[in-house]
């Protein structure tokens, strides 16, 4: 039996982090994962990320991977790939089915960072072929290269919902409508916003009736609900579609915790029966530790900062640092974690109706209800100024945990302060050189420049630009409003790239003067014409 100080169960986000932590304090670590490649979820985020410089925003999750492989092998972590562990006892041994053979190891101290798995909705038809989780379309695409399918209807608003939503429509598939229970939106609004005005449309208070077809998805029917979740009859609806993603929840895969006897209760606000943990994700069992999603469902940024609590943590019970020292590494990365549990999404508002932000705005209703801010709702909030000149205009209208936005500006022109929950502000008396910094930098793609004066007659607008191939200069097209509906004519004046950017093309498109505040995405006339 090989013996090691430290066996860490996952080579995600957190696990990665918690191993490279504790071998860096000298302990001989081991990570097993059951995949063929480590990283977790990391490798198929292509999104850049939120939070601030030390939760690496604006960093895309595959780099942010890549980083984190590469501190573990600099701090001597063994990583073991296709090696699902399958046993996890009190005493700190695993099994671990490496080839044809099941292997025993022993560890001083043992921290499981198994993550989560995805919930499924059972609904008629929800069997049959093209019936997928939305984290699994997301592995197809980033990570193998494969369309999941042609036409997508997506049940789920919530973040993973979204960004998966998105990434389908950069892969070339048709999202025909995101579906939700509930009455509201229930990710980022910036991820909605950023959905909505390329056109996919929202059915909140809706949900799936029936995948028709007999051996694959040919099409899906929805049907409006009431508050007890009782479809309202004559409300249903028909989509022409050849898969279904599923975006429902993600629950914590805590069933070692249970074979190695923590304590593991039914915690709705976690996600689900995940294991009761301390300040430094130690477990009920001396010398277990856990964490990420498998000790509550969050952000990955959340569980990396988890894992590198808990790697210290699992070096000082074993002696390799001293209380004092733990104490004082773990308390800016505490600072950390607390900065990214306040907000809106905060864990402790989940499930309270939040009605205005923190500066006391009313929130937007369309937003919530339809995916983006109304016209007469914009307005109101302190990123939204009209300006002579070029002039950033920040459409962020939740309190979100990031700033990237301001610390992109080199001339002061946005201002969040030391609260990153803010929302950011536009300061007028500052003056913007229409770098693009800004807009390359939102990881909510909530950033757009505006030039009212751009010539006799017409404004400009910069926006981010994700999408292949890309619009040349003179295309001509149309620009869609928030609500993804087509507001005017657009010409495309300037496409601008650059390593700075990290493939957040910025497109400039040239407008009629009185949508300046209101055209928001571009759709290429060529590509409009290969659509009919």
């Amino acid at each position: 039996m090989k013996r090691y100080d430290l066996i860490v169960i996952g080579a995600g986000p957190s696990g990665l982090s918690a191993a490279a932590e504790a071998a860096s304090k000298g302990l001989r670590t081991v990570v097993f994962d059951e995949n063929e490649r480590p990283g977790g979820q990391l490798f198929k985020q292509i999104h850049k990320f939120f939070g601030s410089k030390e939760h690496k925003a604006k960093v895309r999750g595959y780099n942010i991977g890549k980083q984190l492989l590469q501190e573990a092998a600099d701090a001597g972590v063994d990583v073991v790939l296709n090696a699902p562990v399958e046993g996890l006892y009190p005493d700190h041994e695993v099994t671990v089915r490496i080839g044809d053979s099941l292997r025993h190891f022993k560890g001083d101290a043992v921290i499981a960072a198994t993550g989560a798995s995805e919930n499924m909705a059972a609904f008629k038809g929800w069997t049959l072929p093209g019936v997928i989780g939305a984290g699994a379309a997301q592995t197809m695409m980033n990570l193998h290269g494969i369309k999941p399918g042609n036409k997508v209807v997506m049940l789920g608003s919530g973040n993973v919902g979204l960004v998966v939503s998105y990434q389908l429509l950069q892969a070339g598939v048709e999202v025909a409508a995101v579906v939700d229970a509930l009455p509201h939106v229930g990710g980022y609004g910036v991820h909605a916003a950023k959905l909505a005005r390329t056109g996919v449309p929202f059915y909140l208070s809706h949900t799936i009736v029936e995948a028709e077809g007999e051996d694959r998805v040919k099409g899906v029917t929805i049907a409006e609900i009431d508050n007890k979740f009782n479809f309202i009859p004559g409300t249903e609806k028909h989509f022409d579609a050849d898969t279904i993603c599923v975006a429902v929840g993600l629950s914590p895969m805590s069933q070692l915790l249970k074979m190695a006897e923590c304590d593991v209760p039914d915690d709705p606000s976690k996600g689900g029966q995940a294991p009761r943990v301390g300040a430094f994700g130690e477990t009920s069992v001396k010398g277990v530790f856990a964490a990420g999603d498998v000790s509550g469902i969050e952000e990955a940024s959340s569980a990396m900062i988890e894992g590198r609590i808990t790697g210290l943590a699992a070096a000082e019970s074993l002696g390799f640092i001293t209380k004092q020292e733990l104490e004082a590494e773990t308390a800016g990365l505490e600072n950390q974690l607390a900065s990214l549990r306040r907000g809106m999404f905060a864990p402790g508002n989940k499930g309270r109706k939040i009605t205005e932000t923190d500066e006391g705005i009313a929130l937007s209703e369309s937003l919530l209800t339809q995916g983006y801010v109304a016209d007469d709702e914009i307005a109101r909030f302190p990123g939204v100024t009209k300006q002579r000149g070029i002039h950033p205009v920040i459409e962020c209208t939740q309190n979100i945990p990031c700033n990237p936005c301001q610390d992109a500006c080199r001339k002061g022109c946005i201002r969040i302060g030391k609260d990153i929950t803010s929302l950011p502000a536009v300061d007028t008396d500052s003056q913007c050189v229409g770098c693009g910094l800004c807009v390359a930098a939102c990881s909510g793609q909530a950033v757009f420049l505006v030039d009212e004066d751009y010539e006799e007659g017409y404004a400009s607008v910069t926006l981010p630009y994700e999408f292949l191939p890309l619009p040349e200069t003179g295309a001509r097209g149309t620009a869609l409003d928030r609500s993804g509906a087509p507001v005017c004519e657009a010409e495309v004046v300037e496409i601008r790239t650059s390593p700075a950017f990290d493939h957040t093309n910025l497109l400039t498109m040239k407008v009629p003067a009185d949508m300046a505040m209101t055209a928001r995405f571009f759709r290429n006339q060529k590509t409009e014409s290969e659509a009919c």
